[in-house]
């Protein structure tokens, strides 16, 4: 069985132009040239057989893909080639070489001391318009102040840039900027030599390994043999994965459910288990975590971010040693500033024998808490928490009492809880005043009931006295003599009523009136010159002050507002 090749058209009608017709189809290739070919392959990647040539004496990678090795039809090859693959000579005569670029800046060769016609009218300059110019617009521009010329800039050329000179990052890099760099190092390498030369002279048996014992630390990493550690070589960071056998578990310090909550995914306890504990050796993952150099690191980073915004270049990771010595400087630079203004005012208005005091630990040695303990020494009960203060004075004690005022509340009256007194800065009598308030109720109690009674029985017997006298009279009379005082009864109310209630309603309106003027009169003022009082008596308002505030009250959505 064979297979044909694939060949182009034009190659097909090439060859029968100059063989004739003498070849009718494409020379067909049998199943052992195939077999050939594909050993020849596997070698060439294998190594052990030459790899193919190219037409212009180069080798050709065995391993790339044949869609890519293989020439299109319309290239016309005869053989293999990656000629196709590479630039092409005449289009990259037309592309740019990447060794030019755009000009930056501007042209400070020429120096132009007179105002050019066509040129700004701002700055001077003749390669752009007053419309384009970027500088600040002047008071009196170059044009009638022929001052400050500012210099032209460069002409650009039109590049050609092709794909990777497009894609170039360093295109148009200067190298002696670079130099800069060179130099802001190489300050920091001789102040590190003059502070080793100094240690040196104060200490003459310190010897430079001791310099670099903290650099070299890292170096020896590997030989670390800690239990629960393991060491990454490649990163030369030690990460803690198991915690050491010998340690108490942290779930197992404090079985309560309600104490500190530990995180089995993590392994972490956020809290302390054991607060009541004052001697504890344990703290908590959230106390571990702000201690050591993560507080000074926090610092330093705050230190770098307010010195960027000040103008100040330098960075916490890139340049670690000049923030260090920067923050050092800083912090003397304020100690001495401090320390200079302390010194002044206690100079100016004295009070340093104030300043000497004993120690803050014992000052705050002993506390108010209260602890009851066991016989095993553990705690009965934990301790307390105790509210912090305001600034106020809090718990002032006087006239003998044991409690504040407003501490007891009874019939919308404060007094003092300790003897039921509702008059403020009364003198304390302990129980025997709740005893005398406890007979007063009693009594008042007593004289309600006994009025009941009386009045109760008063209209009994006024009752049995009419009922004996008007015997004599029928029942007709009696009910009509009632019907026609009971009518003129009900006259005489509904008629003092409305009096009542018209004198209410006219004391309620010029009450209103009133309040309403005063209103106005302290919206005229100045809030700062109002006066404030803050035992104002607040009620609830009765009908009349309701209905008189309703007919008082202005309307600015009513319409007829404006004709009132």
């Amino acid at each position: 069985m064979t297979t044909t090749t694939k060949a182009a058209v034009s190659q097909i009608l090439r060859h029968k132009d100059d063989l004739g017709d003498e070849d009718d189809e494409p020379k067909k290739k049998s199943r052992e040239d195939w077999r050939k070919a594909k050993e020849l392959e596997e070698a060439r990647k294998a190594g052990t057989a030459p790899a193919a040539v190219d037409e212009t004496g180069k080798d050709i990678n065995p391993h790339i893909p044949q869609y890519i090795s293989s020439a299109p039809w319309y290239y016309g090859t005869s053989g293999p080639t990656l000629k196709h693959q590479r630039p092409q000579a005449d289009r990259e005569g037309d592309f740019t070489k990447l060794d030019t670029y755009y000009n930056k800046g501007v042209d400070t060769t020429k120096v132009v001391t007179k105002y050019r016609k066509g040129a700004c009218e701002n700055c001077g300059a003749i390669t752009h318009k007053k419309k384009d110019c970027l500088e600040r617009p002047r008071k009196i521009g170059a044009k009638f102040s022929n001052a400050g010329i500012a210099p032209d800039e460069f002409n650009q050329p039109n590049l050609n840039l092709s794909y990777d000179g497009k894609r170039d990052r360093w295109n148009g890099y200067d190298p002696s900027e670079h130099k800069a760099i060179i130099e802001e190092y190489q300050k920091v390498e001789d102040a590190k030599r003059e502070m080793r030369a100094k240690k040196l002279e104060e200490d003459p048996t310190a010897t430079e390994e001791d310099d670099n014992e903290g650099e070299d630390e890292d170096k020896y990493v590997d030989e670390v043999d800690m239990p629960g550690t393991k060491v990454d070589s490649k990163q030369r960071i030690t990460v803690r994965n198991l915690r050491i056998r010998e340690d108490t578990a942290k779930y197992l310090r404090n079985l309560d459910i309600n104490s500190a909550y530990y995180d089995p995914k993590t392994r972490a306890m956020r809290d302390n288990p054991n607060p009541e504990a004052t001697e504890s050796d344990y703290a908590g993952e959230n106390f571990v975590r702000f201690t050591g150099d993560t507080r000074n690191h926090a610092a330093a980073q705050m230190f770098a971010w307010e010195a960027q915004a000040k103008g100040l270049d330098v960075h916490l990771l890139a340049e670690p040693t000049k923030l260090q010595l920067l923050q050092n400087q800083y912090q003397q630079q304020k100690e001495q500033l401090k320390t200079q203004v302390k010194q002044s005012v206690l100079d100016k208005y004295g009070g340093e024998e104030h300043l000497k005091v004993p120690p803050r630990e014992l000052l705050l040695a002993q506390t108010e808490v209260f602890t009851q303990y066991n016989r095993d020494g553990t705690l009965v009960t934990p301790a307390e928490k105790h509210w912090i203060k305001s600034k106020y004075e809090e718990d002032v004690l006087i006239n003998n009492h044991t409690s504040v005022w407003g501490s007891y509340w009874k019939d919308g009256q404060w007094g003092y809880k300790c003897c039921h007194s509702f008059i403020k800065m009364s003198y304390c009598v302990g129980e025997a005043g709740k005893n005398v308030v406890l007979d007063v109720q009693e009594t008042t109690q007593q004289v309600e009931h006994k009025t009941i009674s009386e009045k109760s029985q008063k209209s009994t017997s006024e009752s049995s006295s009419s009922d004996s006298e008007v015997d004599t009279r029928t029942k007709t009379e009696r009910s009509k003599k009632k019907k026609k005082n009971k009518k003129k009864s009900k006259k005489k109310k509904k008629k003092e009523e409305k009096k009542t209630e018209e004198d209410k309603l006219k004391k309620a309106l010029e009450m209103e009136e009133k309040q309403q003027k005063h209103a106005e009169y302290l919206l005229s003022q100045d809030e700062r010159k109002r006066s404030y009082n803050s035992m104002y008596d607040v009620k609830a308002p009765t009908e009349e002050e309701l209905e008189a505030y309703m007919m008082k009250r202005k309307r600015d959505d009513d319409p007829m507002n404006q004709f009132m």
